[in-house]
């Protein structure tokens, strides 16, 4: 399925042909959108390397901020996040009820560039109104411009993982480009410099999207009806990333009461909802089980992973020495490791998944999900040597005592700093763990659920995932008050541990899930994942 090599090979072609020739037949609709999810990405991803930065730094000085405290500012971080998130369950609402998928690009679009256009304003207010904008663009653009992606495709194409794929690189692409570019005007310019970049790359995917919308419809064959969204989250991993989120979620609160017909009954022998529309059989129960051990994973990882927009951008910006001969690298720059690594490792690390499997060895989603924990948490080890290099110890400052000033103070630049090379240790680690937990998340929690109440469960995976970022921005406030050490040793220990726990009882687990990966053993490579 991933074919990330072959897509590299023909980058060049790609580039020279508007309607995508360089990877053979693909719609030019594909096109469209995937320079319409770089531009929004280069936006968000570019807003986020340096949002907390903007919040700490000082009032006064030549690139002045807000002049929170660090707690404040991880506090707000966490929030905004998790609204990120859960914004999707109203967006595919909206996108199914009312307007439609492209509408609801659109829409999301239009409030992007707004949010980040008051972004560039020194207000306050602006600040405030730009977030909130942002937050309800996300929610209508995300999980709609997915489902676009799908929709260019028949259900059984065997084009469909390629432009998936395709439209992940530009993701990546834009995360990787957006941490460099906007980072450095944000820190070397001025703050609302950067947010301007990052609304100017916003306006420039929604004028790609206005432009070229009119080639996201291609007709059908009149066999290719639409895809069932239940058949659909089958057969294709990536669409669990495109139909579900928008079509899926938005039908959350009705779920109970809908009917699926018979001929769109699953394939492992689960009942359809016009068997027993509001009962659960004893192997849906079992399946639940899991799927609770699934969120509770999620919470953990992302809880832990989102360290990177919050307390590990603090602490790469006062505590890591950032020197390179005579160039001091900016601390957002460092946010541009994962999407990198994503690009590089994502193929080596489906494909050393890929040959595990085939060899008889143990592989299945809860494994990888585990081992996925491990690794990350082996990343925070990393952050841990840092912070021991950097002079930190283990005990609290006093409750009363005052906190730091924001960014550099007088004491703050003469003590001593970490290595750089920890930091790039610890993204690597992390990215790893992302590569081997995160793409198979969503697709087994699809595959766990019972198909008439999928969409409730998918709203609670993406409720789950907005609490782990919350719970990342608690974390980071909690480091403000007993140091950064004790912190990421808390994280790498809570993380091997419940990582090791889930292998424990992998036995169990698989058992309550009754085979429900059988029929997807010759699926093959994971998809790409996202930078996050």
């Amino acid at each position: 399925k991933l074919q990330f090599l072959y897509l590299i090979g023909k980058w060049r072609g790609m580039a020279r042909c508007g309607c995508w020739r360089g990877v053979r037949g693909h719609p030019a609709g594909l096109a469209v959108l995937f320079f319409t999810e770089l531009w929004e990405r280069f936006s968000y991803y570019g807003m986020r390397a340096i949002l907390v930065l903007y919040m700490v730094a000082p009032l006064e000085g030549a690139n002045p901020g807000l002049g929170w405290s660090e707690a404040d500012a991880l506090s707000l971080y966490g929030w905004y996040t998790m609204a990120v998130y859960l914004a999707a369950v109203p967006g595919g609402l909206l996108a199914d009820r009312c307007g439609g998928a492209k509408r609801c690009v659109m829409l999301g679009g239009a409030l992007l560039c707004a949010g980040h256009g008051l972004l560039a304003l020194p207000s306050r207010a602006a600040f405030f109104s730009g977030l909130a904008l942002i937050t309800a663009g996300c929610g209508a653009l995300k999980p709609n411009v997915s489902t676009l992606v799908g929709r260019l495709y028949a259900l059984h194409d065997p084009r469909r993982d390629m432009g998936f794929t395709i439209f992940y690189i530009g993701i990546n692409v834009g995360a990787f480009a957006a941490s460099l570019v906007v980072g450095y005007v944000g820190e070397a310019v001025g703050w609302h410099y950067g947010f301007g970049l990052a609304g100017i790359g916003m306006c420039a995917g929604q004028a790609v999207f206005v432009v070229g919308r009119g080639k996201l419809d291609p007709p059908l064959l009149p066999h290719e009806a639409p895809p069932p969204l239940m058949q659909s989250l089958r057969d294709d991993e990536f669409q669990e990333m495109s139909d579900v989120e928008s079509s899926s979620v938005g039908s959350a609160s009705g779920g109970c009461q809908r009917r699926v017909p018979a001929d769109q009954q699953r394939g492992d022998g689960r009942r359809t909802a016009a068997a027993s529309p509001c009962k659960f059989t004893a192997e849906e129960k079992d399946r639940l089980k899991v799927c609770a051990v699934c969120f509770a994973l999620i919470i953990c990882f992302w809880g832990a992973f989102e360290q990177a927009g919050g307390l590990m951008n603090l602490y790469t910006q006062q505590r890591v020495d950032r020197r390179l001969g005579g160039f001091e690298i900016p601390a957002s720059a460092f946010q541009a490791l994962n999407p990198f690594f994503i690009m590089v490792l994502g193929a080596p690390v489906a494909a050393r998944w890929q040959r595990r499997k085939a060899s008889g060895r143990e592989a299945s989603s809860l494994f990888k999900m585990a081992v996925g924990m491990v690794v990350m948490g082996v990343g925070f080890l990393a952050m841990c040597a840092a912070a021991v290099q950097a002079g930190e110890g283990w005990t609290a400052a006093p409750p009363d005592a005052a906190p730091p000033a924001p960014n550099a103070t007088a004491a703050t630049a003469a003590a001593p700093k970490a290595s750089m090379l920890w930091l790039v240790a610890a993204y690597l680690l992390h990215t790893l763990g992302e590569l081997s937990a995160s793409p198979v998340a969503l697709s087994y929690v699809t595959k766990l659920a019972p198909a008439r109440h999928a969409s409730t469960v998918l709203g609670l995976y993406f409720a789950a995932s907005g609490v782990g970022n919350k719970v990342a921005g608690v974390l980071g406030e909690v480091a403000t008050r007993t140091g950064a050490l004790s912190v990421f040793a808390g994280i790498f220990l809570f993380c091997a541990a419940v990582g090791l726990a889930v292998c424990a009882l992998l036995g169990r687990l698989n058992r309550l899930a009754h085979g429900v990966e059988d029929a997807d053993d010759k699926d093959g490579a994971e998809p790409l994942t996202e930078a996050t």
